[in-house]
């Protein structure tokens, strides 16, 4: 068997993990994200060293914060485009591992999380599964039959617009780019900025209304865009108390018995992920299970 070098790699934390093609994980370890100077050249050194102890690596796979550059057939594939992490515009996976000469594959990190879910979590046995988290920021990943899907690049769900009440909720958005989209209203950084405290430490039914019927807007288009069999929503923000039961009806509300296939309470539809916080890292795996099929 072949190994698999697999990153998960977030603004904040890279996890790294060397292992089978199986899934069966060898060894693993995480590195805090800073200057890319300093953890891609850790990343390759703790490779090295794991390769060492347990055997060549055969194929990479990445899911990583971005955006990033996500077609192979691009010369940006692997690099880090117009990001807000500061130092990393222009940092190169394929470049900072270039010295062990296998093959990648990379996407983005919920594309990773969509995928692990998929194929040993909440998504396994269906066709189409969309992953959306919701914590930092809000983004979307959407598997068909095993592989992530894209245009000229990655889904930007969090930047969908809803409709607002502002009697309701005047608060503007922090969304630099477009103030009040979805990020910029229902993220945990939206979130604490409008009420100085979480939505879990809040307590407040009509607050958790307010940030499912957002949020159900957003799971609204990705059913009538993608038509999945099942929406997982993850993230720090939907550990909140009654969200995701808020989220289901506030989905329904927002299709309006339109969609016969979610005419119903939507408890088999939308759910929590089954992985944890090992999505992640379980996606990056079968991304680099993806490289090395591609490969032979």
């Amino acid at each position: 068997m072949g190994l698999i070098a697999a990153i998960e790699a977030g603004g904040t934390k890279f996890v790294l993990a060397i292992a089978r093609e199986d899934g069966t994980i060898l060894a693993r370890t995480r590195l805090d994200t800073g200057h890319p100077s300093v953890t891609l050249p850790a990343c390759a050194e703790w490779f090295e060293r794991a390769a060492a102890e347990h055997g060549a690596i055969e194929a990479f796979g990445i899911a990583s914060f971005g955006p990033i550059g996500i077609d192979p057939a691009r010369p940006d594939y692997g690099t880090f485009l117009t990001t807000v992490k500061p130092g990393w515009q222009g940092a190169s996976f394929p470049q900072a591992l270039a010295r062990f000469g296998v093959p990648m594959a990379i996407d983005t990190d919920v594309n990773g999380a969509a995928l692990g879910e998929a194929m040993a979590g909440a998504g396994r046995g269906h066709n189409v599964v969309a992953y959306t988290t919701v914590g930092t920021g809000i983004g979307t990943g959407v598997v068909k039959d095993g592989r992530p899907t894209a245009g000229l690049s990655h889904y930007e769900t969090g930047h969908l617009r809803p409709p607002r009440d502002r009697a309701r909720d005047p608060f503007s958005g922090i969304c630099t780019y477009h103030g009040d989209c979805c990020e910029g209203l229902a993220s945990g950084p939206a979130i604490r900025a409008r009420w100085s405290k979480d939505l879990s430490e809040l307590a407040d039914p009509e607050a958790t209304r307010l940030i499912a019927d957002y949020l159900g807007h957003l799971a609204a288009t990705i059913a009538q865009f993608h038509m999945p069999e099942v929406m997982i929503f993850g993230g720090g923000v939907m550990k909140a108390p009654g969200l995701i039961e808020d989220l289901r009806e506030a989905t329904r509300q927002s299709l309006a018995g339109y969609l016969a296939y979610y005419h119903r309470d939507l408890a088999d539809i939308v759910v929590a992920p089954e992985l944890g916080d090992d999505a992640g890292i379980t996606g990056a795996i079968a991304l680099g299970r993806l490289a090395l099929a591609a490969r032979d």
